[in-house]
């Protein structure tokens, strides 16, 4: 544990601390723990204007000392992005997977398990591509069982939609596209625009052992095309989307625009 020497970051870190306990104590719909940990960081930032940046940090690291989860999350996407510190991928890999180690078992359902899903999510990253500087080589089983734990465990929709990416990938889990559709749409259904416009082309398409469902795969297109609009996926899913449009049928067209105006707001439509 750092040494605190002033009485700002003292008052910054009983801030945290505060902060954190009335978080845990919130029901887990009232805000996610990625949320508060911003919220978190924002608020002491902002305390008064008598905390510094250094102050800030040394808060965060603290807490992270402490076994806080939120501010180990706070300081591993400072280091990996670089935002108010030198951008240290090493350190990043360090605090996500301190977390991952820590919090394996948590409660899928409990106000930090968005937290610990995605520092699988990110270490499983790390190892798909190797971190030569933190002494972390490639290593693709290990990769793929992090994910898989987010995604089953966890029942995280990002990571449900990168293991079903993988059953689509030579070097994956071994291509089969039927259980790529299967985890596509576990996603899919939390809102996850991709893994709707994944599984919409599946649907539109068909596989093997799955007859083609154009109405239901235009639904889901339709969904991720409103879903990604500005953002850098629109061009693929737009594509995905046109492609499907242009070999539909009026009725199939006019009868999945129906469905994705009635159940939209369920899967996350806009």
């Amino acid at each position: 544990m750092r040494v605190i020497r002033d009485q700002s970051l003292i008052s910054a870190t009983a801030a945290l601390i505060m902060m954190t306990m009335s978080v845990t104590m919130a029901p887990a719909y009232a805000q996610t723990a990625a949320d508060a940990a911003l919220g978190m960081a924002n608020m002491l930032d902002g305390a008064g204007g008598g905390v510094s940046r250094d102050d800030l940090l040394g808060a965060l690291e603290d807490a992270a000392d402490a076994g806080q989860p939120m501010a180990m999350w706070q300081l591993g996407t400072m280091y990996e992005n670089g935002e108010g510190v030198e951008k240290d991928q090493a350190k990043a890999f360090g605090y996500f997977s301190q977390i991952a180690n820590q919090h394996a078992d948590a409660a899928p359902k409990g106000i930090e398990a968005d937290i610990v899903a995605q520092s699988f999510v990110k270490v499983g990253e790390y190892y798909r591509d190797g971190l030569p500087d933190a002494g972390i080589q490639a290593d693709a089983n290990r990769s793929h069982a992090l994910l898989l734990h987010a995604a089953s465990y966890f029942g995280d929709a990002d990571a449900q939609y990168r293991v079903g990416e993988l059953y689509l990938e030579e070097g994956g889990l071994g291509i089969n596209p039927l259980q790529s559709a299967r985890w596509f749409s576990l996603a899919a259904r939390k809102g996850h625009a991709l893994a709707q416009a994944k599984l919409g082309d599946l649907l539109f398409n068909g596989i093997q052992g799955l007859e083609p469902q154009p109405v239901e795969g235009l639904m889901w297109l339709t969904l991720a095309h409103k879903r990604v609009a500005g953002t850098a996926d629109a061009d693929w899913v737009d594509e995905l989307l046109n492609r499907a449009m242009s070999v539909a049928t009026a009725d199939q067209r006019s009868d999945a625009v129906k469905m994705a105006d009635t159940l939209g707001t369920q899967f996350g439509g806009l």
